[in-house]
């Protein structure tokens, strides 16, 4: 690597490096852009002069230009990409400790059942414990589901800090997150070792263990009893709840502060970071907004009651697993050149337990640390919904505005009465100003939503907010430390994981097909190669569409001798052969010599593109033409974190789960089918009927291509007899669907 990002510094940040592999990729796109080229003149001239079969041809022109056209815009991420390193040893020698800016975070959550509120708690404790002043840490919680339950792990969780963090600190624990250092599996010898005793470890651990043991009573009962409650302050938060009547229909803003700096210590005396408690209101007569509500929510909250310059936004269950996480961010938005235009710094989203294999693609290593490099050379890292470290300022408008207002909605008056009373954040005055901006009819006739905050439009506020952030003049960086920043939870059954992605690609899709489509608003608001970068995510459902018509129409067509594609020994087999080779040879190149990723890892990839492409991205493209025709589509599902025992034994043995009757799951079975007979025919043809191999090897290639890739569906609809097998229904309406299909195409053909 040439390394290009020295700084003029004695006392550098930040630098980067430019990958030696770049100036090969500009040639490697030159030469497939010409096989790109030799396949589209001899579609149009099979068109023109060979037209027995239009329509196929017709269908095989749309997928490749749909492959062409993702592949040109995929090419931003090649052109430049860049890894950064970070020097946090030297920012204490640029920034005194106690001038560090403060530190606000967002962490969201809205079922207590999904969503355990224990697993709140944990993500809470290990960024309460970050490497970095505790007075200058507020954190805020927020609950849409306005779960008691939540509320009750969260008072534990304050209670427990007391303990928890001066045993962080005095200790010099590497993790802090407790689940994970009380884990069995976990390296405890090593944490043993730092403490004076191993009894204090274990006495450390028994309160754990209680705090554990209550919230699961709590959550056993559905409601917290007046047993659970220690004192009387508590038992009148919880009156709450039964004065005010929650319901689905409506709730009351409820904002509790359970630890304070300036009137809370912690055992060794040291003030403890702030944590606030926020279930913001919502009605039936009001549209929430969903994640994004609630987060601009808490961008209001926190501007009344803290108002940090930095915030970071986490998932509830992405707890953090490097304490210096806040001091790398630092490194670049404090950087004395760059800083100041820095909308956010985005730390990668990794995952613990992830399986040798990645049966699932969970850890998506392309878009989350592959395509993040690429995004970084140009100066727009997406972001990714958890892990960014945010410049309030980019919530308010572009980084060359002279003054933000953070207040909107109060006088100057009212402005000036909270900034005096801001410190003490539990006053009644503070309270009041908190509750009035959670309101749910506070950004009625406002623009939150529209240019201020988290931006709606799309159920990836993530994306869609980052991406309005850069087009209005800011940049991002990406942060990949060798230490994860942050490790989180994932789906472990391949349905969930389906899911999970077709809730993307729906929001995804709403970007794309919006008025800030990024090829045309992208482009003309920033650049060529953002508009390219942010509209391959923004399409990237449409692959769809080359999935199926590969997937099944050569198949079909095979199945009643009809051959769609030039023989071995013509000359126009040779670009086809090429592309497929070449995409394929590169892109494991590039895993495997590059990242570290192993062949079998690389090949669960690969097969779970075709896998989303047959499912989720279909679908998601289903969803979104009948939610635009005003078809109403299933609500917001939030992916469950609950960790059912046999799923996860049969994870860790890398064992597929198909044990639901789920639509995702007829179309797999039905794809699979469909090349199993198309295969199977094709070398009955082979073999017993004198076929031409050449005729229809590359159909042939393409079922057995399929088939290969599909073989664990297979054995889950025949050979195995365990919960995660392929349900009988499924496999029987798959069948008929096939059938129906095999039938339909040779009607066609007539």
């Amino acid at each position: 690597m040439k390394n290009k990002g020295e700084k003029s510094s004695v006392y550098p940040l930040n630098t980067y490096e430019v990958p030696r592999r770049t100036k090969p990729n500009r040639v490697f796109m030159l030469i497939y852009a010409c096989g790109i080229i030799a396949i589209f003149y001899h579609h149009l001239t099979s068109l023109v002069f060979y037209s027995n079969h239009l329509l196929p041809s017709i269908l095989l022109l749309i997928a490749d230009l749909v492959l062409t056209f993702m592949w040109v815009i995929s090419q931003a991420f090649r052109w430049c990409p860049i890894r950064r390193k970070v020097y946090p040893e030297n920012l204490k020698k640029l920034i005194k400790e106690e001038d560090l800016p403060a530190l606000d975070v967002f962490i969201c959550t809205a079922d207590p059942y999904k969503e355990p509120p224990m697993e709140v708690v944990n993500t809470a404790l290990s960024v309460l414990a970050f490497d970095y002043p505790s007075d200058k840490i507020s954190v805020f919680v927020s609950d849409d589901g306005g779960s008691q339950m939540t509320l009750f792990a969260l008072m534990l969780g304050a209670k427990f800090a007391k303990y928890w963090l001066p045993f962080c600190r005095k200790r010099n624990l590497s993790k802090r997150c407790p689940k994970v250092v009380f884990d069995p599996n976990y390296d405890s010898d090593h944490q043993l070792k730092s403490c004076i005793s191993q009894e204090e470890f274990l006495n450390m651990k028994a309160l754990y263990e209680e705090m554990v043991t209550k919230v699961k009573h709590v959550m056993e009962q559905g409601y917290v009893d007046d047993d659970s409650i220690d004192n009387d302050e508590e038992r009148h938060v919880f009156d709450k709840w039964k004065v005010n009547g929650f319901t689905r229909q409506h709730h009351p803003t409820v904002i509790q502060v359970l630890m304070e700096s300036l009137k809370d210590i912690d055992v060794s005396g040291i003030p403890l970071p702030n944590l606030i408690y926020l279930s913001r209101e919502k009605s039936k007569h009001f549209y929430h907004n969903f994640k994004a509500g609630a987060l601009n929510a808490l961008i209001r909250v926190s501007a009344v009651m803290s108002s940090a310059p930095i915030v970071l936004s986490l998932d509830c269950d992405m707890y953090c697993n490097n304490p210096q996480a806040p001091r790398l961010a630092l490194c670049h938005l404090l950087d004395p050149v760059e800083g100041s235009k820095i909308a956010f710094v985005q730390f990668p989203q990794r995952y613990k337990g992830i399986n040798p294999t990645d049966i699932y693609n969970n850890e998506l290593t392309r878009p989350f640390i592959i395509c993040a490099e690429g995004f970084d050379g140009i100066g727009i890292m997406n972001y990714v919904g958890t892990g960014p470290f945010i410049n309030r300022k980019a919530f308010y408008g572009g980084p060359l505005q002279s003054k933000v207002n953070i207040f909107p909605g109060f006088n100057s008056d009212d402005e000036s009465d909270l900034l005096a009373n801001r410190k003490t954040m539990s006053s009644k005055l503070i309270l009041e100003a908190a509750n009035k901006v959670a309101d749910c009819n506070y950004e009625q006739g406002t623009h939150w939503g529209l240019t201020l905050g988290f931006r709606y439009g799309s159920m990836v506020e993530d994306f869609f907010t980052g991406y309005r952030m850069l087009c209005e003049g800011w940049r991002s960086v990406f942060c990949n430390p060798t230490n994860p920043a942050f490790l989180g939870d994932f789906p472990i059954s391949l349905n969930d994981s389906l899911v999970q992605v077709q809730r993307w690609s729906v929001g995804l899709i709403e970007v794309g097909f919006s008025k800030y489509c990024p090829l045309t608003f992208g482009t003309k608001n920033h650049s060529l190669l953002m508009g390219m970068a942010y509209s391959f995510g923004a399409f990237w459902p449409v692959l769809a569409i080359p999935n199926i018509i590969y997937g099944l129409l050569p198949q079909l067509f095979l199945i009643h001798n009809i051959y769609l594609f030039p023989k071995v020994s013509d000359k126009w087999f040779y670009p086809y052969a090429y592309l497929f080779s070449a995409t394929y040879i590169q892109d494991f190149i590039e895993s495997y010599y590059v990242y570290g990723i192993t062949f079998k890892k690389w090949w669960n990839e690969q097969r779970m593109w075709l896998v989303r492409g047959v499912t989720c991205y279909s679908f998601s493209f289903i969803e979104f033409i009948l939610s635009r025709i005003g078809i109403s589509t299933p609500n917001f599902n939030i992916t469950s974190k609950v960790i059912n025992n046999e799923q996860q034994k049969r994870y860790d043995q890398e064992i597929f789960d198909f044990g639901v009757e789920s639509p995702f799951f007829v179309a797999l079975s039905t794809f699979a089918l469909v090349n199993l007979v198309s295969f199977s025919f094709g070398i009955a043809k082979v073999i017993f009927m004198d076929g031409n191999l050449e005729e229809l090897f590359v159909q042939l290639f393409l079922s057995g291509f399929v088939l290969v890739n599909c073989l664990p569906i297979y054995e889950a609809m025949v050979l195995r007899k365990d919960g995660g097998r392929m349900p009988t229904r499924v496999t029987l309406i798959s069948l008929v669907i096939t059938l129906l299909l095999c039938y339909a195409t040779g009607f066609a053909r007539k």
